[in-house]
C-alpha cells in the first residue's frame, strides 16, 4: 500500500468516476483503475460495490478503507505543511548555550536580530560554563553554543563572532582608581576575586602565569563566583576583580565602575559560535550568518544594517513577547 495509491482511491471516491479522479491526481485513466486493483488485491476484497456499472458506491471494506485513508493523507499535508514551515523559519526551535558574560551582554543581542525577523522561532538557553556547553552539543543537546575559544575537535566548526578582552575593574573609590595606569606589582596586596579558577578555564590560567612570571602573591579572596557578583562586591569595597570587557561597559560608562589598565598585561578572547559538522537545522544556519553580521557590525567592520533585517536597541525580548527559556544549573 502506497500513499499515492490511496490518494487515488480517495479522489475516485469523491468524484465519483475514473476520469474525474485521474484528472484531480495528474494520471491516467488506466493508472487509477490499475491503483484501485492492487489495493483490493492486497486486502483481498473489493473497495466499491459494481453491482451498478456506473456508480462507485463503497463496500464496508471500502468505507473503512477511506476513513482511514483520508486521515492519513491529511496527516502526509500537515507534515508536509510543518517541514515547510520549519524551513522557512516559520516555526522550528533553536537551542544555544553560552557562559555567563556571553549569555547576559551579548546573546540578547543576537537574539534580537534574529526573532525580529523569525518570530515563529522557539529560542531555548542554556548559561553554563564551556566545558558542559561543548558535552552538550556533541551529545546533541544544544545545536549551537557560544564559547570564548575555538575547540580542537574534527566534529565540531566555528565562526568568530567577535573580539573581548580581560579588564581590571575597581570601585571609583580605590586609590588604584585615580591612578588610572598601573603595573602589575600594584596588585601585590589587593584582595582579588575571579570567575572562574578551575584548570579548564583558560584566563585565570594565564593570570596566574603572569602572577608567577611578576614574582607576585595572587590573593584570591573570592573564587567562582558569578561575574554579576563580582561586579557588585567590587562596586562596594571588597576588593578588585578581572572581568570580561564586554561585561562592564555599561558600569565603566556611568561611572559605577572602574577599569584600570595594567602595564604588560593584556589578556584577548575571541567569542565563537560553535556548531557540530553534521546537518544542521535551518534556524540553527541562519543564527549563525546573523551573529557573524552583527559581530562585524559592532567590531565596526560592517554596515548597520543585517541580512534581512537588524537589531534594534530598543526592543527587549520580553517587550517583543519573544519565548526564551532560560536553564541554569548549579
Amino acid at each position: 500500500m502506497e500513499l499515492m495509491q490511496l490518494e487515488m482511491f480517495v479522489a475516485v471516491v469523491e468524484e465519483g468516476s475514473v476520469r474525474a479522479a485521474a484528472e484531480r491526481v495528474f494520471r491516467t485513466q488506466p493508472a487509477v483503475s490499475i491503483a484501485i486493483s492492487k489495493l483490493e488485491r492486497e486486502f483481498e476484497a473489493p473497495l466499491f460495490d459494481r453491482s451498478k456499472r456506473q456508480e462507485y458506491r463503497l463496500t464496508q471494506v471500502g468505507e473503512t478503507l477511506y476513513s482511514h485513508a483520508t486521515r492519513m493523507l491529511n496527516l502526509r499535508n500537515d507534515v508536509i505543511s510543518a517541514l515547510g514551515d520549519i524551513r522557512s523559519l516559520r516555526l522550528g526551535r533553536l537551542r544555544i548555550g553560552a557562559n555567563e558574560s556571553i549569555s547576559v551582554h551579548l546573546l540578547p543581542k543576537l537574539a534580537d536580530a534574529f526573532l525580529t525577523q523569525y518570530p515563529g522561532i522557539h529560542f531555548e538557553v542554556k548559561c553554563e560554563r564551556s566545558k558542559s556547553l561543548l558535552a552538550d552539543l556533541k551529545e546533541r543537546k544544544l545545536d549551537l553554543a557560544l564559547l570564548s575559544f575555538l575547540p580542537e575537535d574534527k566534529d565540531l566548526e566555528g565562526k568568530f563572532i567577535l573580539q573581548d578582552e580581560l579588564v581590571l575593574i575597581t570601585s571609583p573609590a580605590h586609590a588604584l582608581a585615580s591612578r588610572g595606569r598601573i603595573c602589575l606589582k600594584d596588585l601585590s596586596e589587593e584582595a582579588l576575586m575571579v570567575m572562574d579558577v578551575s584548570e579548564s578555564s583558560p584566563w585565570h590560567r594565564k593570570i596566574a602565569e603572569a602572577f608567577v612570571q611578576f614574582q607576585i602573591p595572587l590573593k584570591l579572596t573570592v573564587e567562582n563566583a558569578p561575574i554579576e557578583t563580582i561586579k557588585k562586591m567590587v562596586g562596594i569595597g571588597l576588593g578588585i576583580g578581572f572581568v570580561p570587557l564586554m561585561a562592564v561597559r555599561e558600569e565603566r560608562d556611568n561611572g559605577v565602575l572602574a577599569v584600570v589598565e595594567v602595564d604588560g598585561f593584556h589578556l584577548e578572547r575571541s567569542v565563537w559560535l560553535v556548531r557540530r559538522r553534521a546537518v544542521q537545522s535551518p534556524a540553527a544556519k541562519v543564527f549563525m550568518q546573523t551573529a557573524v553580521s552583527l559581530g562585524q557590525h559592532i567590531a565596526g567592520q560592517a554596515p548597520a544594517a543585517l541580512p534581512k533585517g537588524g537589531p534594534n536597541p530598543s526592543l527587549g525580548l520580553v517587550g517583543r513577547n519573544k519565548m526564551l527559556l532560560v536553564k541554569r544549573q548549579s
